[in-house]
């Protein structure tokens, strides 16, 4: 069994690959770690297979997963994650911006103050503006909301004990808030500030669409932590709020209708012709679809458990093919 294994996405980044590798097992070599590294080529369009396939027949530590197209960044990670056999699992980025030779700081520190997560801080980043900018914003957003208090949420260089991972399921976007998701669960999350390198190969995949996509998944990442294995929380509370502030408003047209009515001059309150009564039914309506919305997700909450594979394989290289028998 490996002490370590390196779990490295990889799409488009042919050039970097062999530098890469040198520079992680050299690493190992010099420090004494067994270790393992494992390539997941996420539908790359240039030559990275092939250059997978190449480190491989010259290391037996490296293994290889290839996917059938594109599935993302938390699809790649989640199927190096279940081939990884280390005590201790590091993420890398593949375009060489992350810096091998920090591995045994991030070991010194999880053994020393008894973590089971850090998370590298790139706090000199050698990054454009347009970049950093709302990456900072972002982080500072996720802090707050999530209460996990890292700089650098968004960095891929972490380390993690292989118990977390059993126990963190990934899809869509949510590669960035692992450790989020692994605090929620009770494990001691920490971080540690780590050299960051200008991208030599390749270009970066980051983008607008990339900004969008990240505030969409810290908001369902909120929600999966506070209201994950308890919807009715989140949903009947706004049901009740829904439904209580609209009741109370129509309680409130409803005695002014019957107040109106008390004297002795004709009528002059006519609930038809205010739009806010009908606003008020609309919202008890709303309340009560909440309420039996939250009632729903419990049930499917305990009946349901979420065990799909989301990406789809094309070739492998070294790998165990079936993962649950380590």
């Amino acid at each position: 069994m490996p002490q370590l294994s390196a779990v490295i996405p990889v799409y488009n980044e042919q050039d970097s690959l062999s530098e890469l590798h040198r520079q992680l097992t050299s690493v190992c070599k010099t420090n004494g770690y067994d270790y393992e590294i494992i390539f997941i080529d996420d539908g790359s369009t240039d030559n990275s297979w092939a250059e997978i396939i190449d480190l491989q027949s010259t290391d037996a530590n490296v293994k290889g997963i290839r996917f059938r197209t594109n599935f993302g960044k938390a699809a790649a990670l989640n199927a190096g994650f279940k081939q990884a056999q280390g005590d201790l699992v590091f993420t890398l980025d593949a375009d060489l911006q992350d810096d091998p030779a920090e591995i045994p700081r991030f070991l010194d520190k999880l053994e020393a103050e008894e973590l089971d997560v850090i998370s590298g801080w790139k706090k000199r980043r050698l990054d454009p503006w347009h970049k950093v900018g709302p990456s900072r914003i972002f982080n500072s957003m996720v802090s707050r909301l999530t209460r996990v208090r890292l700089h650098d949420h968004n960095c891929g260089f972490k380390c993690y004990r292989r118990g977390v991972l059993s126990e963190v399921q990934l899809y869509g976007e949510l590669h960035r808030f692992v450790p989020v998701l692994a605090a929620a669960r009770g494990f001691r999350v920490g971080e540690i500030t780590i050299n960051h390198r200008k991208r030599i190969y390749g270009k970066s995949k980051y983008g607008v669409r990339r900004i969008v996509k990240g505030f969409l998944d810290l908001l369902t990442v909120y929600l999966l932590t506070g209201f994950g294995h308890r919807p009715q929380h989140f949903l009947g509370t706004l049901g009740l709020c829904c439904f209580g502030a609209s009741g109370f408003i129509t309680l409130g047209l409803v005695g002014a209708w019957f107040v109106d009515r008390l004297g002795d001059q004709p009528p002059t309150f006519h609930l038809h012709e205010r739009a806010i009564f009908y606003l008020a039914l609309f919202g008890i309506v709303i309340g009560i679809q909440l309420l039996a919305t939250g009632f729903l997700a419990e049930l499917v909450t305990k009946h349901t458990a979420k065990d799909d594979e989301i990406y789809a394989v094309r070739d492998t290289i070294g790998v165990n093919s079936n993962p649950s028998d380590h």
